[in-house]
């Protein structure tokens, strides 16, 4: 097979280059609620009582929603007017469970989920044999299966850089995101609404290792409205697909697909699941990573820049994303990347473990306004590289009102730290200002 550059892996690009400072605008169309209440809680499985990780919270009669991390746990901000409603919560494999908000919300929500027992119709069964076949009429139905309007939506943003276990560098946003229908060929747009970042280089080893893309970066992990990255006309025969086990999510069977590149195809692709609606064939869910085995390709693809005395390798290149159900269509909802390499100096004994990781995941959303138009300075390009700047951090109440994925203890760790480092250099600056 002709060797192809796959799109996916050159839209999202990992850079090891120079410090960039960028500069941004605060968007005007932030969905902000003024006077709220915060739901907090803890999602697990009934029986083990796992954390149940990616689980979304909907406030129904709202687009308002987030999701759990991976530690099960959530926080949701509604409107006080909104307190009498009710929270779905939904997970695949799930059966998915609603509750009424309790008077008290001091104490956080203790969720339950049971595994969803699956009841297979045979007519679906029978209907689909062959997993690339399905695969294709599942990409042909993307336009009727999803929103067909342009939307804005208001997401959360959050990306990290470790050394080892280390957290090196954390960047924060909330975005606004011009959505345009699968129907439409545009891309998607993004505006910098509020963002905090902080990096510590001592802890990188002397290598400036930065995330070019931002949000794009999980933005572009949408299969639905970004096929060609994965699966274009060029790539789609180097794949192998075949039928898993059949799961369940908002009482209808999943089709578990499972796919991976042909072993005589020797361009890095990938390989993983995609969980597709039996009755609706929606994709509900995908997850895949890269192949590696052709590390200098891959390499090319990712890293723009690097000292020549230093030897990369990469460990992990996986991704995943979630769409969310309303009203019989599905909207993008959440999205993941997540890379390791390893970092080696010429002269060195040891090397060094890297991870970069983003999510973003959608927290509410409305039918964008007629005539509406995004072009400004306030956009942000698929170029970008957050901001350096120490921002944000030392205010504990930075978000306000915005819906965020909960931070993960690890990352809990690391803001304090931040916070702890700045207070510290405030103090020191005002003593030397005496």
């Amino acid at each position: 097979m002709k060797t192809h550059k796959n799109l996916l892996t050159s839209q999202l690009s990992w850079l090891l280059a120079l410090c960039i400072v960028l500069a941004f605008t605060p968007s005007t169309y932030a969905q902000k609620i003024t006077n709220y209440i915060e739901v907090k809680g803890k999602i697990a499985e009934s029986e083990s009582k796992d954390e149940i990780a990616k689980a979304t919270v909907t406030l129904i009669g709202t687009n308002l929603s987030t999701v759990s991390n991976n530690e099960g746990e959530f926080a949701l901000k509604i409107p006080v007017k909104d307190a009498n409603k009710q929270l779905k919560i939904t997970a695949l494999g799930f059966n998915e469970k609603i509750i009424l908000l309790p008077e008290n919300l001091k104490k956080p929500l203790k969720i339950k989920l049971d595994y969803s027992i699956i009841n297979l119709d045979p007519a679906n069964l029978v209907a689909y044999t062959d997993a690339k076949a399905l695969v294709k009429k599942v990409l042909k139905k993307r336009k009727d299966n999803y929103l067909g309007n342009e939307t804005v939506m208001t997401a959360f943003y959050r990306e990290t850089i470790k050394k080892r276990s280390k957290n090196a560098s954390l960047a924060e946003a909330v975005v606004n995101i011009y959505k345009q229908p699968n129907a439409n060929s545009k891309k998607d747009q993004i505006r910098l609404v509020k963002s905090r970042k902080d990096t510590d280089y001592s802890k990188l080893d002397t290598i400036a290792l930065k995330l070019q893309g931002g949000p794009f970066s999980a933005l572009y992990v949408d299969v639905m409205k970004y096929p060609e990255y994965i699966f274009s006309p060029e790539t789609m025969d180097a794949y192998t697909f075949r039928f898993g086990k059949v799961s369940e999510i908002n009482g209808e069977n999943v089709f578990v697909i499972r796919f991976k590149q042909r072993g005589e195809v020797l361009t890095p692709l990938y390989e993983g699941n995609l969980y597709i609606g039996a009755t609706s064939l929606a994709l509900v869910k995908a997850t895949y990573a890269l192949k590696l085995d052709n590390t200098d390709e891959v390499n090319e693809m990712f890293v723009r820049r690097k000292p020549s005395n230093v030897k990369i390798k990469p460990r992990n290149i996986s991704y995943e994303v979630n769409y969310r159900e309303k009203n019989g269509r599905w909207v993008y909802g959440y999205s993941k990347a997540d890379l390791s390499f390893e970092v080696k100096k010429k002269r060195r004994f040891f090397k060094s473990i890297y991870t970069l990781s983003c999510e973003m995941a959608v927290t509410d959303w409305q039918l964008a306004p007629a005539n509406a138009s995004w072009e400004g300075d306030d956009e942000i390009d698929e170029y970008i590289i957050m901001a350096d700047q120490n921002l944000g951090f030392g205010d504990p109440e930075f978000w306000g009102t915005y819906n965020v994925i909960e931070p993960e203890k690890s990352i809990e760790s690391a803001i304090k730290k931040i916070q702890r480092r700045l207070e510290r250099s405030e103090d020191r600056a005002s003593l030397g200002g005496k």
